[in-house]
């Protein structure tokens, strides 16, 4: 069933959103390949934040999609049924994240509701679940996230300069809102995370993040930015655009000195604040 969106809370009229039903005997549980993570749940394909840096675009290869990535979202519809059948079934105990390739939090899950659905639906089973977003809107789920049985929940922090977050991550909650969550999440007695990243030279402060941060999260994860899949065009064009004077650093693609040079600086500003580095991941 194809569905046009037209609504002031995504403040895009072009944009599309098809709702799917996952097919018959698809999975909805993914093994994940990714560190510490067994498993991984994605509600949507595609995501509205509209990141410039998004990682995920090569999942438009797996769609019928002509709209650039960014401008559409699938809707599983049916597959909190079939996460349902899964877990009854009762598989092997391991950590989830929730939101690996899309953000749960996004605007469409304002009017769908699948990412509630999903965490009601483990409120029975046993599984650690750990979500990362950009969204100020996993607040509205804190009754639910306090009753699981172990549950962690990350903020994505790229920069505290509201005009850079509008042009690199327009959709996303604002960088305030985004503390502010992890605040009233962190009080309620949920397990905080901020996860800085990509780190954007030039444009991520580290020091002014993590002071923020500090009494607000439990610990940090951070990341290099990753110039290989697919994003650099449309960054470094917005980088030329609005950030000349940081163009010939970004035309360089960094390289190890560059990156060992921030993790040092990210490991004193650990110690400097009290947060614990969970992991700093580095793309090649």
């Amino acid at each position: 069933m194809r569905v046009d969106y037209f609504t002031s809370q995504i403040l895009l009229t072009f944009v599309v959103f098809v709702a799917r039903n996952t097919k018959e005997g698809a999975s909805y549980l993914t093994k994940s390949k990714l560190p510490e993570v067994d498993y991984c749940i994605n509600p949507y394909i595609g995501c509205m934040h509209g990141c410039i840096y998004c990682y995920a675009r090569f999942m438009k290869r797996f769609t019928n999609h002509s709209e650039e990535w960014g401008k559409f979202v699938d809707v599983k519809v049916n597959a909190v049924d079939v996460l349902e059948k899964e877990l009854s079934r009762k598989p092997k105990r391991g950590q989830i994240l929730l939101g690996s390739v899309t953000d749960a939090y996004q605007p469409a899950e304002r009017s769908y509701g699948l990412t509630r659905e999903i965490l009601a639906v483990f409120l029975r089973y046993d599984f650690p679940i750990s979500i990362l977003t950009k969204s100020d809107l996993v607040t509205r789920d804190i009754d639910l996230l306090k009753q699981l049985c172990d549950c962690e929940v990350g903020l994505t922090i790229t920069t505290f300069n509201e005009d850079a977050s509008k042009k690199i991550e327009p959709l996303g909650s604002s960088p305030q809102k985004r503390i502010d969550a992890l605040k009233l999440m962190h009080e309620s007695g949920i397990k905080t995370y901020a996860f800085i990243g990509p780190i954007l030279p030039g444009i991520t402060e580290l020091k002014s993040i993590f002071s923020k941060l500090k009494g607000n999260v439990d610990f940090v994860m951070a990341e290099s930015m990753n110039t290989g899949c697919g994003n650099w065009d449309e960054m470094i064009s917005l980088i030329k655009k609005n950030y000349p004077d940081l163009a010939e650093i970004y035309q360089s693609k960094f390289g190890n000195s560059y990156w060992d040079d921030i993790e040092s600086e990210i490991k004193k500003l650990c110690l400097e604040f009290e947060i614990p580095l969970k992991g700093f991941y580095r793309h090649r």
